[in-house]
């Protein structure tokens, strides 16, 4: 049975962790953790925020993912997308989800990124 998500994966290609590192950690706000050492050795890092948990990859043919996505829930969603724009990450919202506020995003390396809040019942 499930029972819950443990984490989503996304690839990046070599050498990006620090590039990595400043988006998830220091602009988004996510915490990096540690990798177990067998595992720390292929590279990619790994974040969590709330009951989130993202890794980066290392794909040596990577190809960021364009319409697969993790969809990540925000507060102050108008505040969020203020920040990404600030540092030039674009943001393109779409109202097609009721009941929600959402944006989308890439990552540094291209990979498309949603984030989302619910909206108050009216």
């Amino acid at each position: 049975m499930i029972t819950g998500l443990d984490h989503v994966q996304l690839a990046a290609p070599p050498g990006t962790e620090d590039t990595l590192r400043a988006y998830y950690r220091d602009l988004l706000g996510m915490t990096e953790l540690p990798k177990p050492p067998a595992l720390a050795k292929r590279g990619g890092c790994w974040f969590e925020a709330g009951t989130a948990y993202l890794h980066l990859g290392i794909d040596p043919s990577f190809r960021p993912a364009r319409k697969a996505h993790p969809g990540l829930r925000v507060t102050d969603i108008d505040a969020f997308a203020t920040r990404l724009t600030a540092a030039g990450a674009p943001v393109t919202w779409d109202d097609g989800l009721p009941g929600h506020r959402r944006f989308y995003t890439t990552d540094p390396v291209g990979n498309r990124l949603e984030f989302l809040e619910p909206t108050a019942p009216d």
